[in-house]
């Protein structure tokens, strides 16, 4: 039983074809872009879909097929042997690309039962693909066969490296010589400090590697380098412009292809930005989307490389008489009658390009009424090198069929079997090629696969309509060796400048003040780069070599050209954030003061008198003092102020947690003292003994202060490493040591507080005092342990704000916690403010 290769699955792509003896493939990008279905990961994924028809590449497609019927009615050319066709569209897209040039080299048949391999290949060669990056991947993977590729539009210099790609030709010269034809204008009009902007492909990145390099040998500068984002991003976009606006270079030399180029020119006209020569590369040189009048202010005079124009005799006539079919195997001409007549076979219609139509196409619909690109056969460019590419396959074919038995260049001077064809025998005759087109242009590769190096160049014109029209003005060819020769008419360019004139750009420009050279290494005298100055930096005369620091308590303005005094940073009482905690600290010290009022005048009602009245008042006097120690921390530290500052803050939370400390202790002794066992426990806790323990606590805050200020007082600070840029005016603490003691004696009577408060909150009166020194302290305790990574991390004057709002936070957590419940009771309540009352005896007498 005969064996059988069976074909696993076919990709979904968008072609055209013709049968014949031997089939060259084709790979064009007729859609600009590719959709990709969103998977689901529970089903096969639908296949990839390609929108955005572009009818100029359809004509490169088509004039392939032209090519192929040309030469089948050539009886000189490839007598008694029909060639064909097999087309598909890359959609721009690096996997529709190798998917579509997989099934050119491994055809599509369902099944395959010669597994000897004999007969022809698939395909015999291919004509595509036009992009360098999509080249590359292919021929790494069909060079492992030597099948032949004849690219009409890819132009990396890397593609000319013979032991990675050997079976790689192209219609087309090399970047490598569209480089020295671009530095031979750049020579020729003496312009030597230019700007450079490159794609970030294979393209846009080889050619500025050579453009460099080439530039250097002629002694000739890049004033700046710059590459186009993948994604379009905006800020990136908006930094090239600032780059290019802010450089003395006048020429900026543009390697990219249009779609990546598009978002930069699109700003670039946004931001009104002339007086600059462009030169464009041969991706984007010819694209019409810049020759509209918008474009022009900017764009007028560009001068650009080109590859050769030629003229297809019958083309445009071949053209006329395409007729779309029902074969699927030709969809993409059905598709591209849709598009120019914006019709659909579907009687249900259908979108195209986004746009709903209901027209019903009929195929007979007459494209000699139609003005496109399609029909446009008067600047035939990439449309000519298609034509040279099948034309060189065709040769090569030619060649190996005309091979005589024992002359021929094979093992044993033997000739390729005609019935069984092996690529890499094609490569052979291939690499012989040599002929000349009807248009007269010789057609040949040297070593490395490439075309012969000959160039347009085309200078950028206004119309009447203030659209832009391409003249050209000259031509760029291969001289001897690596040298280009160039053949320019001067008097024929026209020159987007006021003066008329190429202008000026020549390396010898000057760094303007508040910039320095930045010499580059290897490169002439006059190559450098004006680079800023940095922060705190100046310079104040033309070109400056360094950039001089300026003085400790100076700064660079912002022309970077003068030193002038940094600005001071403190919190002043002119600040928003002042004149707020000042506010809050005097609006605590009317509260205070308010309360004090209606204690003093209830003084002898039960509430009032319940756990030393004494005690309370001295309460609200140190709270005063906590709320006015806050204004010690705003304004412009001196030394007295530093002093001090956090001497008075210290002395004055102990006195209040003092105060509260001895508070919570009166609680728990006369509820001791109701007791039986300890009736005696007020008479060792009475009023001079409340007033002893409160001296003795403050006093020994008073001594830690006093130690403090007597051997490492804090004083005045002019701080610049928070921002180099300010001068950060601060009280330096002096001692460490100092203010943690200071702190952590504040937080011991604090949690000694805490924690008898705690203990005594359920004691049986009806108004216990207890509960709310614990909920007070509670506060104040989360306040402060929150204080301190605060204080850490904030810069300058924001860690004085946050030690000023630890300061009234707590000051007002311990104010509205303890007196608030008896400021309620006195004004609102005034029958609860009774002995019976406060003891609970009230309530269990009725």
């Amino acid at each position: 039983m005969a064996r059988t290769c069976q074909l696993q699955g076919r990709f979904k792509l968008n072609g055209m074809q013709q049968d014949g003896d031997f089939i060259l493939g084709g790979l064009f990008h007729v859609h600009f872009f590719t959709v990709f279905p969103e998977l689901s990961f529970r089903m096969e994924p639908e296949p990839p879909y390609c929108e955005k028809f572009n009818i100029e590449i359809f004509q490169q497609a088509q004039t392939m097929a032209f090519a192929v019927n040309e030469i089948n009615k050539n009886p000189n050319l490839l007598p008694n042997i029909t060639l064909g066709y097999h087309l598909y569209d890359n959609c721009v897209r690096l996997g529709i690309a190798f998917r579509a040039a997989i099934s050119l080299a491994s055809g599509t048949e369902e099944s395959f039962s010669n597994l000897n391999c004999t007969g022809p290949p698939p395909v015999i060669g291919i004509v595509g693909d036009p992009s360098s990056t999509p080249s590359i991947a292919i021929s790494n993977v069909l060079g492992l066969f030597r099948v032949p590729i004849v690219s009409h539009y890819a132009t990396c210099s890397c593609l000319s490296d013979r032991k990675k790609y050997p079976s790689f030709f192209r219609t087309i010269p090399s970047d490598a010589f569209q480089v020295r034809a671009m530095v031979q204008i750049l020579r020729h009009f003496g312009w030597t400090w230019v700007g450079l902007i490159y794609s970030d492909d294979d393209y846009g990145i080889y050619a500025a590697q050579l453009f460099q390099q080439e530039m250097q040998l002629f002694g000739h500068c890049v004033a700046f380098s710059e590459i186009l984002p993948h994604d379009n991003n905006l800020r990136d976009i908006q930094r090239i412009t600032g780059v290019i606006e802010a450089s003395t270079a006048r020429v900026v030399v543009v390697f990219s292809t249009s779609s990546f180029l598009i978002p930069l020119m699109e700003e670039v006209v946004l931001q009104n930005m002339t007086g600059r020569q462009w030169i464009a590369s041969e991706a984007w040189t010819t694209s019409p989307v810049y020759h509209t009048p918008r474009f022009l202010p900017i764009l007028g005079g560009t001068l650009g490389i080109a590859i050769r124009r030629g003229e297809i005799q019958g083309l445009r006539e071949f053209l006329l008489r395409l007729r779309p079919s029902n074969d699927q195997k030709n969809n993409i001409v059905r598709i591209f009658w849709e598009n120019m007549f914006r019709c659909s076979f579907e009687n249900w219609g259908r979108a195209i390009d986004g746009e709903q139509v209901k027209k019903v196409c009929t195929g007979q619909e007459d494209l000699s009424n139609t003005d496109t690109p399609y029909t446009d056969v008067s600047g035939l460019r990439a449309a000519y090198n298609v034509y040279k590419a099948v034309y060189a396959l065709a040769h090569a074919l030619h060649d190996l069929m005309q091979c005589e038995e024992g002359r021929g260049p094979f093992s044993g001077n033997s000739c390729a079997d005609k019935t069984n064809l092996k690529p890499w025998q094609l490569v052979h005759y291939l690499q012989k090629v040599n002929f000349t087109t009807g248009f007269g242009d010789h057609v040949s590769f040297d070593k490395n696969g490439d075309a012969l190096a000959i160039y347009d160049v085309l200078n950028w014109q206004p119309n009447s309509d203030g659209s832009i029209r391409i003249h050209t003005v000259g031509v760029v060819n291969k001289g001897a060796a690596t040298e280009m020769v160039l053949t320019l008419d001067d008097d024929s360019i026209y020159w987007n400048f006021e003066t008329k004139k190429p202008p000026r750009s020549l390396c010898s420009e000057s760094c303007p003040p508040g910039t320095r050279q930045a010499r580059r290494k290897g490169l002439p005298v006059c190559c450098f780069d004006c680079l800023p100055c940095g922060d705190g930096e100046i310079s104040n005369t033309t070109n400056a070599i360094e950039c001089t620091v300026c003085p400790d308590e100076f700064w660079s303005n912002s022309d970077k050209d003068q030193c002038v005094p940094k600005e001071v940073e403190f919190l002043s009482y002119e600040d928003p954030l002042g004149i707020s905690l000042t506010t809050a600290s005097l609006l605590g010290t009317c509260i205070c003061a308010l309360v004090m009022v209606i204690f003093a005048l209830h003084r002898n009602t039960p509430i009032v008198r319940a756990n030393n009245s004494e005690l309370s008042f001295l309460l609200l006097l140190s709270l005063k003092l906590c709320f006015l120690c806050v204004l010690l921390f705003i304004g412009r530290p001196q030394l007295w102020t530093c002093q001090l500052r956090h001497a008075v803050f210290g002395i004055s939370f102990v006195l209040c947690i003092s105060s509260i400390l001895v508070k919570t202790m009166v609680v728990i002794a006369v509820f001791k003292s109701s007791r039986p066992e300890g009736k005696g426990a007020m008479k060792w806790f009475g009023a001079a003994q409340q007033r002893c323990t409160v001296l003795v606590l403050t006093a020994l805050q008073v001594v830690i202060c006093a130690v403090w200020l007597s051997t490492a007082s804090p004083t005045p600070h002019k701080n610049n490493q928070y921002t180099r840029s300010k001068i950060v005016y601060e009280c330096a603490i002096g001692s460490v040591a100092g203010f943690s003691m200071l702190l952590g004696y504040i937080g011991l009577l604090a949690a000694v507080s805490f924690l008898l408060a705690f203990l005594a909150r359920n004691l049986p009166d009806n108004f216990n005092e207890a509960k709310f020194i614990t909920f007070s302290m509670l506060i104040f305790c989360a306040v402060w342990i929150a204080f301190v990574p605060a204080y850490v991390s904030s810069p300058g004057k924001y860690a004085v704000a946050v030690e000023i709002f630890a300061i009234l936070a707590s000051s007002f957590g311990l104010l509205v916690a303890i007196f608030a419940p008896k400021c309620y009771i006195i004004l609102l309540h005034p029958e609860r403010n009774t002995k019976n009352a406060i003891m609970g005896r009230e309530t269990q007498n009725k």
